[in-house]
């Protein structure tokens, strides 16, 4: 089975302008991803819309892609670039790996994790998702929650507490019962890619803002594979401000 790891950076974040290009420990932000995904995959591409990014990519002797400033997700970014990378390369692929372009610290045994969930067939989505042993995490929006069945498949993802402990204390949540919080790596059977990408935005994507709601609510099965790392992401100046604090820069 082949796989390719897509690294979708745009320029005009909202949030952190042009923060693919700013500076973790000597190199750009984009090119510390690429390294972290190269020492797992054979075959890795930078997905942007902004020549300078494209420009950077090439400096440090990457590959990379332009697509459309439309997308408004790196799923959407993805599912073009996988088809401007076959036709410049002349050959397919079968899984696509989603790394996000602002998390420049990803684990390599993250990226090994969520390519196992592929050796069976049935799987057709994967992510990755890690228990929470902080009460304020569970209260957090900005982390979002994944309630899982039997079968380690995703039922619902949620920025609120999820499952609600009626009848206890919310201090006692984190003591009685297992929670989950998502780690934003996805990975897609190509075909599955193109079909979730031409599906419309559903009510409970946007109830949530959470795009994979929109696959669940579509009949799709998310995999779920669990890690003990913590996902550190660079949304904001104040997130580069906090990782410095704590020596990782």
């Amino acid at each position: 089975m082949d796989f390719i790891a897509i690294i979708p950076a745009r320029y005009a974040s909202t949030r952190f302008p042009g923060k693919p290009l700013i500076n973790i420990n000597g190199k750009t932000m984009v090119h510390n991803v690429y390294i972290q995904a190269k020492k797992v995959f054979n075959d890795v591409y930078v997905a942007t819309d902004d020549d300078r990014i494209y420009n950077a990519v090439v400096d440090f002797g990457g590959k990379v892609v332009m697509t459309k400033r439309k997308h408004k997700s790196g799923t959407d970014r993805c599912s073009e670039a996988i088809e401007k990378i076959e036709e410049l390369e002349g050959r397919s692929w079968d899984v696509i790996v989603n790394i996000q372009g602002d998390e420049p610290f990803i684990k390599t045994e993250q990226l090994t994790e969520i390519k196992k969930c592929f050796k069976q067939k049935k799987n057709q989505i994967a992510t990755l998702v890690k228990p929470i042993n902080n009460k304020d995490d569970i209260f957090n929006p900005n982390k979002p929650k994944v309630v899982i069945n039997n079968k380690n498949e995703a039922i619902y993802f949620s920025r609120s507490p999820i499952p609600y402990l009626r009848g206890i204390n919310e201090n006692k949540w984190i003591s009685k019962h297992l929670y989950y919080k998502h780690i934003g790596l996805y990975a897609y059977r190509k075909e599955v890619l193109k079909e979730i990408t031409c599906l419309k935005p559903s009510l409970l994507e946007l109830a949530e803002s959470l795009e994979q709601l929109r696959w669940i609510e579509n009949g799709y099965k998310i995999k779920v594979s669990f890690t003990e790392h913590e996902s550190i992401s660079i949304d904001t100046p104040k997130d580069l401000e906090k990782i410095k604090q704590v020596g990782l820069l």
